[in-house]
């Protein structure tokens, strides 16, 4: 792994062997998307309750910036930067991040049954490979572009070996107060070690495992690396080159970008908060703990933008006001109103079984009273 980075998903890997000038269209073939989804959301959409989140926070103001290989044009995809390390154009000729990228900030689009976490966030593309591997050199070189960029959260859904330069560069992001939210990287077969995946496993990163619709952690999810929560990682949709979408991936890589979106959810919502309590709340409301490898069980947006934590109670963060939802009426059930009419009936039916409880109690008194007397009246001396 010295020297080399991988695509932290299930996708086939590759030697890495860019050339100098844009990739010819040939040499650019990533695997067919679909144009058509089923109806129904994608599993992972319904489980995290992102649209419920939304009546909080969109993403609005906060930069991510997505370290991967590059983005295809995509009508829910809407990039604000592209910045080209490999020299190869903008083009994803993997069609890995194009998924991440949408996977974080996908515009909702009505009629469409799949959505970005975080659809107002601003996304910054920074092509550190042409291939689904890579070299280290571009990663680092793509941190150092996303801290210059001036990001808010860094997405790198690769993983790497322990190398000075990478551990410097993500140190420097820290430094700046960038939240860095890392693939935890996958066990592919017997002929893949499970051993720490970087910048994952570096102090401060929030590194992300891979977990199943019932919240437990994915078989091929890297146990090694010290994780802090899950993202869903199996089954997975999400955009694809050739304006389509792509379904059934699986891995880390798209496990973090739900984790990152949710970062840009509550950094949108509370502005105030430093990277590292934003990296904090993430793991205190995560839905708990399922075993070896699942940190502080599966994220949990809605939470993390609502929950009163202790340890904030002295300096309460700051509140943003939430944005106008982009969702049709109906689209989120709404709290019904007062029913004043219902609540009188309830009233009036219990004053009534009231009354005949304490007219059935006063027979029960009465009557015994009456025949030891022969039911005659008393009489008053």
């Amino acid at each position: 792994m010295i020297g080399r980075v991988l695509l932290a998903s299930g996708l086939a890997l590759h030697t890495l062997a860019a050339p100098a000038v844009a990739a010819a269209d040939d040499d650019c073939n990533p695997k067919k998307g679909t144009v058509q989804l089923p109806a129904s959301e994608p599993w992972a959409q319904k489980r995290l309750d992102i649209k419920n989140a939304w009546r909080l926070t969109m993403g609005a103001g906060v930069t991510v910036a997505v370290v991967d290989s590059g983005a295809d044009l995509h009508p829910q995809v809407q990039l604000s930067k592209i910045i080209d390390e490999t020299h190869t154009g903008y083009r994803d000729c993997v069609g890995h991040g194009t998924a991440v990228s949408g996977i974080i900030g996908a515009h909702y689009i009505e009629g469409v049954p799949f959505h970005g976490v975080a659809p107002d966030a601003r996304l910054v593309m920074i092509k550190q490979s042409n291939k689904s591997e890579g070299d280290v050199a571009k990663l680092i070189s793509g941190i150092e572009d996303a801290v210059a960029a001036k990001a808010d959260v860094i997405n790198v859904s690769v993983r790497a070996s322990d190398t000075p330069g990478l551990r410097a560069a993500v140190q420097r992001a820290l430094d700046q107060d960038i939240l860095v939210v890392a693939a935890a990287g996958n066990v592919t077969g017997p002929d893949d070690q499970d051993v720490p995946a970087y910048p994952a496993a570096y102090e401060g990163v929030l590194a992300v495992g891979a977990a199943t619709p019932d919240g437990r952690r994915a078989d091929s999810s890297n146990a090694a690396t010290p994780v802090s929560v899950l993202g869903p990682g199996t089954d997975i949709t999400a955009p694809w080159p050739g304006r389509s979408y792509m379904r059934g991936l699986q891995g880390t890589s798209f496990a973090a970008p739900y984790v990152a979106g949710t970062a840009a959810l509550v950094r949108a919502r509370f502005p105030d908060l430093t990277r590292e309590q934003v990296r904090q709340r993430i793991i205190a409301t995560a839905d708990g703990t399922v075993g070896a490898g699942t940190g502080a069980g599966m994220v949990n947006p809605m939470l993390a933008l609502t929950a009163v934590l202790p340890y904030e109670a002295a300096n309460a963060p700051v509140v943003a006001e939430p944005p106008p939802s982009p969702l049709p009426v109906g689209a989120i059930a709404k709290v019904p109103p007062r029913d004043e009419t219902a609540i009188g009936v309830s009233l009036a039916v219990a004053a009534g079984t009231l009354i005949v409880i304490m007219v059935a109690g006063a027979f029960a008194l009465l009557i015994p009273l009456g025949r030891r007397r022969g039911w005659r009246a008393g009489r008053v001396s």
